[in-house]
């Protein structure tokens, strides 16, 4: 029997541990447990987004490559969608550029940005993804924590959460090149104040930053809240790319669209690296998101999905609030960050080796998905390892999901009583 042949790992990749869905996902299969954990939906596309790409894929012109930009009827309803929203006029030819999901147009942003050693200010919790993609084209993140400051043992709004505008400069070296925004966030569903992204985009206009704006949560923000986007603030235009997705916006995560928008000398070089890394984004669903778009408005589409994630946020609220477990009370996206510091895991229950080398939270989300049977995901995974004591006593959960599997989930959770201390 011959020996298996091992060919070293590039550096790049050698390094990454074990993800947190890797673990968790096979394990919610494993125990039939409800999953709340991955932000991904459980009901289809609306009606008509599904008709578009049922129809899309039948004609040919749709099954040939797309231009690398994205396909012109996409880029002009993004235009015109976004145009107002940014207070501008939009050139669809030079100001919008269509990527292979919001995670793949953050990759080409640090592929057309950074070079070796170049430093990234990312604010945590983060999306886990946006570690790799900067270290693997050079980059280093540089983190800080986004803190609770209201009583975190009662119900707080997530506006609560605040940076530490001192803190943050203190993190800026020579070397820093881009600050990341996420709002509204993930996992905290925090919706930054205007007077926030002033004291963000001060900062980086002071220290010559390049502004990523994740907004991918962009139609999902709940009354009475706005959603400010930095790049509409005095002067910032000119130094922020704002990244969206059409798998937050019209519940198709798998289709893997999103976009890039601003000026055209800042979009340029992360079109150049889009262009080098998938070339062009799949032709016959970039039609059917454009569709979306051009129908959206006229349906009433975005204000109806709001009220229904306002439902689904309230019924898994509900659940805890019976249970008196505190929660981050959302202001936007699908996740509700709940306190489990008072429920009491068996002390003698047995957990895989592997949680013994991750924080707290870990064993608490493996306890509740093997035992309780609904599975969330533990925050820490968005921490540095530095930070990660911040959040080792809350769980993350999704309420992206159907009535029928929110109730599930709740039915289930009700057997934690005899658990909370």
């Amino acid at each position: 029997m011959t020996s298996p042949v091992v060919i070293p790992r590039a550096e790049r990749v050698a390094h990454f541990e074990q993800d947190v869905w890797s673990i968790f996902t096979p394990l919610a299969l494993e125990c039939q447990a409800v999953n709340l954990g991955q932000g991904f939906m459980n009901f289809p596309p609306p009606d008509f987004v599904v008709e578009a790409a049922r129809e899309a894929v039948t004609r040919n012109d749709c099954n040939q490559y797309s231009h690398p930009k994205g396909r012109p009827r996409l880029r002009n309803a993004l235009a015109k969608s976004y145009g107002p929203l940014f207070n501008r006029t939009l050139d669809p030819e030079t100001e919008v550029v269509v990527t292979a999901g919001a995670n793949e147009g953050i990759f080409s942003i640090f592929a057309g940005y950074l070079d070796q050693g170049s430093e990234v200010i990312l604010m945590e919790p983060f999306f886990d993804q946006y570690i790799s993609n900067i270290t693997m084209n050079g980059g280093v993140p540089v983190y800080c924590p986004i803190r609770p400051t209201g009583n975190s043992t009662k119900d707080m709004p997530a506006s609560e959460w605040k940076i530490d505008i001192k803190e943050l400069e203190s993190k800026i070296t020579p070397r820093s090149k881009i600050i990341v925004l996420n709002t509204p966030h993930n996992p905290i569903g925090k919706v930054f104040s205007r007077e926030e992204l002033e004291e963000i985009g001060a900062l980086a206009t002071k220290h010559n930053l390049l502004i990523i704006s994740d907004e991918v949560y962009d139609r999902l923000y709940f009354d009475p809240m706005k959603h400010h986007r930095i790049a509409t603030l005095d002067g910032l235009w000119e130094r922020t790319i704002t990244v969206g997705s059409g798998g937050k916006t019209f519940g198709t995560t798998g289709w893997r669209i999103g976009w890039l928008i601003g000026p055209k000398a800042l979009v340029e070089p992360a079109l150049a690296a889009h262009t080098r890394i998938v070339f062009c984004v799949n032709s016959p669903l970039q039609e059917a998101i454009a569709i979306g778009f051009e129908q959206a408005d006229e349906r009433g589409f975005f204000g109806s999905q709001i009220k229904a994630y306002e439902h689904k946020r309230e019924k898994l609220l509900n659940v805890f609030r019976e249970l008196g477990l505190p929660c981050t009370i959302p202001e936007g996206s699908y996740f509700i960050l709940v306190n489990t510091d008072r429920i009491q895991v068996p002390e003698d229950y047995k957990f895989p080796d592997l949680l013994w080398k991750r924080p707290k939270d870990f064993r608490t989300c493996y306890w509740l998905t093997k035992e309780i049977g609904v599975c969330a995901i533990p925050p820490t995974e968005f921490y540095s390892k530095p930070n990660q004591s911040l959040a080792e006593n809350f769980a993350r959960f999704a309420f992206c999901k159907t009535d029928e599997t929110l109730d599930a989930a709740a039915e289930r959770l009700l057997k934690l009583k005899e658990y909370i201390k």
